[in-house]
């Protein structure tokens, strides 16, 4: 099934977990660590320059933003582990992104986005446990692949197998906003989970 991409339109931000509506639609969530690339990758995913904001300054995506394709939500979590945050700020922020992750919603996949250059962080390596624990179906979006030649990224992924949990088990997609290395992958998992859920597309 192709979904009509550029029908993709911002719905709603929510600063609590509280303040989420019902769940009324399937949704497919994006999480990872601040200037990670994560509106980047949305932007690039609905073939937008603008769907998503991109802040050159980390963690200013603080709310958690959805946004709305045919019968489908895609929501975009506050990212995470960013230092110049004052500790209640952080702390909402995690309770927003715990508390999305472990509700009842139809969460049919998480993107975990990780910064192909280095070694997960701490907190990357926490979430991608967490939802390994909680059995949560997840994909593992190595960004900004262009940044590597042959030689760097082949030692990056040898060395992600011992610096990510169950790495060899997880199906990773590298990813580049300028190449589009990817896109056309994260497209047909997106595409699989609205077949999955017959949703009516527009011919």
């Amino acid at each position: 099934m192709k979904l009509n991409y550029n029908k993709a339109e911002y719905f709603a931000s929510y600063g609590k977990f509280s303040q989420l509506p019902p769940a009324e639609r399937i949704e497919i969530a994006f999480a990872g660590h601040s200037n990670v690339g994560k509106s980047t990758l949305i932007n690039k995913l609905f073939n937008r320059k603008n769907l998503a904001r991109v802040s050159s300054v980390p963690g200013k995506t603080a709310t958690i933003n959805f946004y709305s394709l045919e019968n489908l939500f895609f929501v975009d979590l506050p990212g995470y582990g960013y230092a110049k945050v004052a500790k209640s700020e952080k702390e909402r922020w995690s309770g927003l992104i715990e508390g999305y992750l472990s509700s009842d919603r139809d969460i049919r996949l998480v993107f975990m986005l990780v910064d192909m250059r280095h070694a997960p962080t701490k907190d990357d390596v926490q979430m991608i446990n967490y939802l390994i624990d909680t059995e949560m179906p997840f994909v593992l979006v190595l960004t900004k692949s262009d940044k590597l030649n042959k030689t760097e990224r082949a030692k990056r992924l040898e060395a992600f197998k011992t610096e990510i949990p169950c790495f060899e088990d997880i199906h990773v997609i590298p990813f580049s906003s300028q190449t589009f290395e990817g896109v056309e992958e994260l497209r047909e998992i997106v595409e699989d989970i609205a077949d999955d859920n017959d949703v009516t597309v527009d011919e």
